[in-house]
């Protein structure tokens, strides 16, 4: 008897069959009639160990000997070597934008995914090694020094572009950057193949404040997509907000999703304002742009940055009484190191706006420090707190101030989606020598992120309305299913193969695994699985109850029918006594 880890192989194989990525792998590079697996088949092998349990090139080989590889994709995994991965790598990595473009497109035609509001950004992957620039291929992103978003300005990075939905947060749209790519250059081609994604669908591009110079505004006005992007802050000097009204403002009648669960008075509040923002080319020919400026308060916004300027003022005023009480003395005996040290002090804390500070001697000549904060300019800065500025080309009559706001608030999703990009699927670290195989593997993994992201959609659609579940904690509470939490229960389930006379078995040791199966459209029934169907034939299906016993089932071989697995051998079901 052997037993492998099944997981979620069999959920990941009918995704990766209906996004058709193998056979669009191997269309974009086909491999030579005598091999034993295509291109297309190893990529999906790599998608499918990122969703179950990532490793480095050298040992996926190991990994789909302990997993049922073989049963699910009928892959043998001597097969799946480092080598044979990493010429996978080669063959797909001149092809990454059509790889991308196309599998995107399957996706939204094969799920029917909304493309009419698309949320972009960027982010950054610190990678460990040198990295020579001039070892690189410069057909593909280079590996170099950037602004990380870890800040670890030690390492070198590359980069990568997500495009989500408001439909679910599906990454539609991915691309891979040279690690020094300027992010605000990047929103005019992050356009184009957004347009040719979306084809004749008109769609809301939706970014941060990178998007916000005028030559991409200019060129989103020009080809007529409508966007919303945050003004960076400079654009927006601290007196304009202090001098607005919020009793004027308006209250938006919408709640975050994280305050649904609080009392009104616990909510985080919005209130907006309207006017007008007009940007000016860097030439006096240029013509000015006027665009709606939506001005918004966040009362939880309000609170942090009050809170973060009381931890700052304190902070600075511990060191500042630390200074005054060490002058004169042995480190401190001039005016000259005491204004020196108390320059440090308001730039590192912040404070240099509201400081006074003041180095006076006495008749021998021994300096010591006076200090204060102004409080006018402390009040002048706190009624700023809770205001950002939001633009976009929308006309009122289209979309209104509130309508906007909640648009933009998805914006979130992206972040969220990338960390499930370095979370669960574990982008970093590559163990790859060359940048030209890093960035298909990045692609390879946003194909990844795709199928996991998919899964959470389809499990949340099935629920209904509510979107909830129990059985997902220990505590039974309802929640929404996450990615992460549909793989990690899927994660326990195992395969036991014996022989002719001992036919294998499938382990499902909780109801909860039986119910994201059924939910999923992955079916255990009496003539073959797996198989995809919309319930679980002699199954209810229903939450798990605290007290409900294990449940395990077995299986004995049967032809299986389901385009997309190994085909050479089905399971039926038969129940068995608790464990």
């Amino acid at each position: 008897m052997v037993e492998k880890r099944l997981g979620a192989l069999p959920v990941a194989a009918e995704f990766l069959r209906r996004l058709d990525v193998a056979g669009i792998v191997d269309g974009l590079c086909p491999s030579a009639a005598s091999a034993h697996l295509t291109h297309g088949q190893v990529i999906e092998a790599l998608v499918a160990n990122r969703l179950t349990s990532p490793m480095p090139l050298f040992r996926v080989g190991d990994w789909a000997r302990v997993w049922a590889v073989e049963e699910v994709f009928g892959m043998e995994p001597a097969l799946l070597n480092d080598d044979r991965l990493a010429r996978a790598l080669d063959a797909i990595a001149p092809h990454l934008e059509q790889l991308a473009g196309t599998v995107g497109a399957r996706a939204i035609a094969e799920f029917g995914i909304d493309v009419s509001r698309l949320h972009w950004d960027m982010t950054s992957m610190s990678v460990h090694g040198a990295y020579p620039e001039e070892d690189q291929d410069e057909q593909f992103p280079v590996i170099k020094y950037g602004h990380p978003k870890d800040r670890r300005t030690d390492l070198k990075q590359v980069q990568a572009g997500l495009a989500v939905t408001g439909d679910g947060g599906i990454p539609v749209h991915a691309r891979v950057f040279d690690g020094g790519a300027a992010e605000v250059s990047q929103i005019v081609g992050a356009m184009k193949d957004l347009r040719k994604l979306a084809g004749l669908q008109e769609f809301l591009m939706v970014a941060d404040a990178k998007l916000v110079s005028y030559a991409n505004i200019t060129a989103l006005l020009e080809t007529k997509v409508p966007f919303i992007a945050p003004l960076p802050a400079a654009q927006v000097k601290d007196g304009v907000y202090a001098a607005l009204d919020l009793e004027q403002a308006t209250v938006v009648d919408w709640t975050p999703e994280r305050d649904a669960g609080k009392t009104p008075a616990e909510r985080e509040v919005y209130r907006v304002l309207e006017d007008v923002h007009t940007l000016t080319g860097p030439r006096k020919r240029d013509p000015q742009l006027t665009l709606r400026r939506i001005l918004v308060h966040s009362t939880a916004n309000a609170a942090g940055q009050q809170a973060a300027r009381a931890k700052r003022l304190a902070k600075a005023a511990e060191d500042l009484d630390k200074l005054a009480r060490a002058a004169g003395g042995r480190h401190y005996k001039t005016a000259e190191k005491i204004a020196a040290r108390a320059g440090v002090i308001a730039a590192k804390r912040r404070v240099t706006a509201c400081l006074r500070w003041h180095v006076h001697e006495d008749g021998d000549g021994v300096p010591s420090l006076q200090w204060s904060f102004d409080q006018d300019v402390i009040d002048a800065e706190a009624k700023a707190d809770g205001w950002y500025a939001l633009i976009t080309p929308l006309p009122a009559e289209q979309t209104d101030f509130a309508q906007v706001l909640i648009q933009y608030k998805g914006q979130g999703t992206v972040e969220r989606r990338y960390a499930d990009f370095k979370g669960p699927l574990a982008v970093t670290p590559f163990f790859v020598q060359h940048n030209r195989r890093a960035a298909a593997l990045i692609q390879v993994i946003c194909l990844a992120l795709l199928v996991f992201c998919l899964i959470e959609r389809q499990v949340r659609r099935a629920l209904g309305p509510e979107q909830t579940m129990a059985g997902l904690y220990p505590d039974n509470r309802r929640v929404r299913p996450t990615g992460r939490m549909v793989l990690y229960h899927l994660g326990e389930l195992n395969l036991r193969i014996g022989n002719v006379t001992d036919p294998p078995t499938v382990q499902i040791t909780r109801g909860v695994q039986l119910h994201l199966l059924e939910l999923l459209g992955i079916e255990v029934t009496q003539t073959g699985w797996p198989q995809t169907c919309g319930r679980v034939a002699g199954s209810r299906c229903r939450d798990p109850a605290p007290s409900e016993p294990d449940v395990h089932l077995s299986a004995h071989p049967a032809q299986a029918s389901h385009e997309g697995f190994a085909g050479q051998q089905g399971y039926a079901v038969r129940a068995l006594s608790p464990a």
